[in-house]
Formats: structure tokens, C-alpha cells, sequence
């Protein structure tokens, strides 16, 4: 029996694919070690190769790179009647250096270094040798192909109190050099003597008249290892920043470091298990990362980058990579056993006091959370104040959740929640239905995660309140793909959809009531398959109580711009084709 593969190894082949696709084979790919190719290197290759510094703009750029898009017809428009930008006036060059910066503790003298690359050297083919013969061809043409030869130096780098900066060049008349800087480090969050090292990577290739890919290193990769470990630092960007983004990173992030940054490349390393020899804020230890196969980093030597792990958990390698990875764990909610979410539950409660009993547990394990974040200790003066502004926005928006679930005495309010639960429900199960081909009722009972119903329950109050002062906030849904964002919003715009209704009977609860833009066009089809499946759930309901919900059906309508449905009305004798009339007229 084959067994499927997992979604880990469908990720990694993809990965790999693209690996191979954009920058090349690397180097442990014995299959497309010594491979042939029928075009020029760099314009098989997107990225991952240098070439030769000093070489003129000409030869260190693509001759297509800055080809004009093509102008729409004058009888055309396109999809959202926008200009296409205008290219690019200069070429971008190609890099002839690539590197990584890090620190290195006194202790340390020297370093290991080992380049990879691959030369690209111009032959001869035969037609009958490509996979694609030409027909018309009697006889075989001799055509340009590109052998590749994979290339792998190892050096010693020495580290000397003294040196400020040094070239080695690789042996072999490789044509490519490392250039390293090393300096000082002043700060006092640091150990006397730590050096701030960077290692380059040079082309000083020279450029020949011909066949010039020949002087460029591709697929290059540089690896550095220092046996007594590489000194791990934070990231301090948002550390005084006025940027409340970069504030609010800086505090979530602060035990948090990294070893290394690349300089036009990406650089893959890991993080340390046990306190690292120079901590830095002396927040404790940094949490342990996971490799890209799910493991823990540490777990059997494993790491991101595939480095070795030194006897203490300290980093010991890094790496470029022309390719960044990074392992993003899964988000989960913490169970609330005491907090009922199922949503067909909430929608039977006898009654509020049945409802309350259900909620109020929600609100108790948020005060119990933000109680715990207050005692937290944290070393730097700025987080602390960044800490104490997030704290006190969670506080209001408990107090919001809270005063959500107070609103639920009135029978109007209830009603549209209890309504609202059922459709979101009855919309779920059809969904379900229609993936696993089995009948609604087969499935477990529908139930909220708790950051959507707590959502709900923030904006109840606003929703049936317009003299409410929370009506001025904008609430930002900010979760991961896939997490439940549009189950989240669809169940508070059912809830309205219902309280409109039940406030404002017969002709006045008809109209617009919920507005949904979509910035992502490929988001369109879906969401709009995800809303129409609740209005049907609401129209249902409707249709069970006409005399409660009216007699007025629940509609939806889908704009998608000008190419599909009209942006004026227009009138007869317009010019216009694109108007409504016109298009009615036509039809």
C-alpha cells in the first residue's frame, strides 16, 4: 500500500522544486551536478550567482530586464481601468558580492569558511543531443550549450585582536575572493572584546569579450563555523521607535535573537537552548525555534539551516541561502472548558441567564490572563510602557466583551445572537456537507473558536447601540491564514443583518446593511461562495418566521468592476459602451 505524503513533504518538494527553478542545483544535488543547459546561465537563472565586480553596467545587467509592458488597445480596458506602472528607467546590476555579518566572542581566533559555487563553461551540442529535435533541420546543427562545474573550497579564517580587515583569495584561480571586516563592539550589553566580523564573498573575475556568463559564480553559498559559537543579539530597531508596530515587535519579540544578517542574501541559523554566554536585556533564556521538518531545533542536532548544534545549544554555523525558510508553528487556542463555544448550544439557551452562565467564563479567563501579562517583569523601561498601553487596550476590550454579553438581556438583542448562532451553524454544516460529500447532520456540532466569538460579543454593544461611543473604533482582525477570520465577521454581520429586522419591521429593515470589499481578487470567489451560503442560512430562517424576520427575502449582490458589471448608469444619446443603459440596450 503507498502511503500518502504528508503536507511537510509535499512543502519540502515544492521548496526543492523552486530551488532548482530560480537559483540552481545545490550542492549535495548529485543529479544536476554536472548538468547542460541550452541557454545562457543568467538567463536561465533568476538569482543566486555574482558577477565580475568592476565590470561595465552592460555586461553586469539583463538586456530584457526593463522591457516596457505592452499598451492596452484603444478599444480595451483593463479589469480595473488602472495604467500599468511604467518600468524601471535604470537596469538593475547584478551583484558581484554576497555575505553575512555576526559577532564572535574573545575567545574566538579563527573560523571555518566553505564556498560553494558553480561554473557555467560554454560547448558544443548537436541538435539530435536536445530533447527538442527541429524538424526542419536535415542535417544537425551545432549549438551553444553550458556545462556546469560544481566548485566547493574550505578555509581558515583567522581572527586577530589587531585586524581590521583582510582579503583571502580561494585558491585555484578560482577568480573569487572573501573579504573580511572585522571590528570592535562598544556596548555595554556586550562582553569586553566581542568582535563585529563580516565575511564577503568578491567576483574579481575578468570580463571576457565573449561568452560572458563564463566569468560569473553561480549558485554560490557561503558557510561559516565557529566552534566556540556565534554571539546572539536582538533586534533593536523598535526598541525607541515611534512606530507603533515596531514598538509593539520589539516588546513580543524580546527574547528573541539572532546570529547573523546577510548582505544581498538571506543567511539561515538557529537559536540557542540554554542561557547563551552573552545574554542580552537579561530577560532570560530565548525560546526554542522549530526546523522546517517540525522538530524542535536542538532535537538530534537539528537545525534550520541544517547546522550542527554545539554541545552547550549554541549556534555554531550559518549560512547563506538565496532561498530564506523559516518554520511558522500553527496557531492554537487555549482551551476553555468552562466557556461553552458550540454555536447550535448558544442558539437553544433557554434564556439570557442560560446564555450568561455559557460566556461569563470567557471574560473571567481574560482577566485572569491579563492579570498574569501585568506581573510579568520586563527589564527595559521602553517595553514596559509599550507593555502597559497593550494591557490597557486589553482591559477596555474585556470590558467591551463583557458589557457585549450584558446586552444580551435585551430580547432583541438575544434573539439576533441566538438566530445569527443557528444560520452560521446550519451554513458550516452545508460546508462540511459539501467537502466530505456526507449529510449535514453527520458531523460533530458547529463551534466558535474563542477569538471569534469573543469578536461577536466585542461589537454587540456598537451594532445594536448607534449612540454608542465604540461605534469610533475600528476592530483589525488579525489572525494567520486559515485561522477564521470570515467565520468570525459573517457571524457578526448575520447578527446584524437579524437585529435590523427585528428593530425596524416591514420596508425599513431592507436595503444595504453589510458592506464587504475585497483588496485580493482571488479572495473574491470564495468569500462571496462563504456569504451567499449564509444568506441562504438566514433566508431559511426567514422563511420559518416571515412574520418575525419579514416578509422582505435576505439578498446578495457581488460588484467586480467595470469588466463585469457597470460603473455608470447612463442615459440614452451617451457614448459610453460600458454604461449600464448602454449594455441593457444592447442585450
Amino acid at each position: 500500500m503507498m502511503l500518502q505524503p504528508t503536507s511537510a513533504e509535499i512543502r519540502a518538494t515544492l521548496v526543492d522544486a523552486l530551488q532548482l527553478d530560480l537559483v540552481g542545483p545545490k550542492p549535495d544535488d548529485l543529479e544536476h551536478a554536472e548538468e547542460i543547459l541550452t541557454q545562457a546561465p543568467s538567463k536561465w537563472y533568476l538569482t543566486g550567482f555574482l558577477a565580475p565586480f568592476g565590470a561595465k553596467p552592460g555586461d553586469r545587467s539583463d538586456d530584457e530586464g526593463d522591457v516596457e509592458p505592452q499598451e492596452l488597445g484603444a478599444g480595451a480596458t483593463s479589469e480595473d481601468s488602472q495604467t500599468p506602472e511604467v518600468a524601471p528607467a535604470r537596469k538593475a546590476l547584478f551583484p558581484a558580492s554576497m555575505g553575512l555579518s555576526f559577532l564572535l566572542s574573545p575567545q574566538t581566533q579563527a573560523l571555518t569558511a566553505t564556498v560553494h559555487w558553480a561554473d557555467y563553461k560554454p560547448i558544443e551540442l548537436a541538435s539530435q543531443d536536445l530533447e527538442v529535435e527541429a524538424p526542419s533541420d536535415p542535417k544537425p546543427r551545432q549549438l551553444q550549450g553550458w556545462q556546469r562545474l560544481p566548485q566547493t573550497v574550505s578555509l581558515r579564517v583567522p581572527i586577530q585582536p589587531e585586524q581590521d580587515s583582510c582579503a583571502i583569495e580561494i585558491p585555484g584561480g578560482s577568480g573569487l575572493t572573501l573579504v573580511v571586516n572585522c571590528r570592535p563592539v562598544v556596548d555595554p550589553r556586550f562582553e569586553t572584546g566581542t568582535r563585529s566580523v563580516s565575511i564577503f564573498l568578491v567576483n574579481y573575475r575578468q570580463m571576457p569579450n565573449s561568452d560572458k556568463d563564463a566569468a560569473f559564480a553561480f549558485q554560490t553559498c557561503l558557510i561559516v563555523q565557529c566552534r566556540e559559537g556565534f554571539v546572539p543579539r536582538s533586534d533593536l530597531r523598535g526598541l525607541d521607535s515611534k512606530d507603533p508596530d515596531e514598538a509593539i515587535a520589539s516588546l513580543q519579540y524580546r527574547h528573541d535573537y539572532e546570529f547573523a544578517v546577510g548582505h544581498n542574501v538571506s543567511v539561515l541559523t538557529h537559536a540557542p537552548l540554554t542561557p547563551s554566554p552573552a545574554p542580552i536585556q537579561g530577560e532570560g533564556n530565548a525560546p526554542a525555534p522549530f526546523s522546517p521538518d517540525g522538530r524542535r531545533v536542538g532535537d538530534e542536532g537539528v537545525s534550520p539551516s541544517g547546522s550542527q548544534v554545539g554541545a552547550e545549544g549554541n549556534c555554531t554555523e550559518v549560512c547563506t541561502t538565496w532561498i530564506p525558510i523559516a518554520a511558522v508553528p500553527k496557531v492554537e487556542a487555549t482551551p476553555l472548558p468552562m466557556v461553552q463555544l458550540g454555536m447550535e448550544a448558544l442558539a437553544a439557551a433557554a434564556n439570557v441567564d442560560a446564555i450568561r452562565q455559557m460566556l461569563n467564563p470567557m471574560v473571567a479567563e481574560y482577566r485572569t490572563w491579563i492579570t498574569a501579562q501585568a506581573n510579568t517583569p520586563i527589564a527595559s523601561p521602553q517595553a514596559n510602557n509599550v507593555a502597559q498601553a497593550l494591557l490597557n487596550d486589553a482591559r477596555r476590550a474585556c470590558d467591551r466583551i463583557e458589557a457585549g454579553i450584558n446586552a444580551l438581556a435585551d430580547p432583541q438583542v438575544l434573539a439576533a445572537f441566538q438566530i445569527a448562532n443557528r444560520a452560521v451553524a446550519i451554513a458550516r454544516r452545508r460546508q462540511l456537507s459539501q467537502e466530505a460529500n456526507h449529510p449535514p447532520e453527520h458531523f460533530t456540532p458547529p463551534a466558535w473558536r474563542p477569538f471569534q466569538l469573543a469578536f461577536i460579543l466585542l461589537n454587540l454593544v456598537s451594532i445594536a447601540q448607534p449612540d454608542c461611543g465604540d461605534r469610533g473604533i475600528v476592530d483589525l482582525l488579525f489572525f494567520p491564514t486559515g485561522g477564521g477570520k470570515t467565520e468570525a465577521y459573517l457571524g457578526l454581520a448575520a447578527f446584524t443583518l437579524v437585529l435590523r429586522r427585528l428593530q425596524h419591521p416591514g420596508i425599513q429593515s431592507a436595503g444595504l446593511s453589510v458592506l464587504m470589499r475585497y483588496t485580493l481578487r482571488l479572495l473574491t470567489l470564495d468569500q462571496l461562495e462563504r456569504a451567499a451560503r449564509l444568506i441562504c442560512a438566514l433566508e431559511l430562517e426567514r422563511q420559518t418566521d416571515p412574520i418575525k424576520l419579514g416578509q422582505w427575502p435576505f439578498e446578495i449582490g457581488l460588484w467586480v468592476g467595470q469588466g463585469a458589471t457597470p460603473n455608470r448608469l447612463g442615459k440614452r444619446g451617451d457614448k459610453d459602451e460600458n454604461s449600464a443603459y448602454a449594455r441593457t440596450v444592447a442585450f
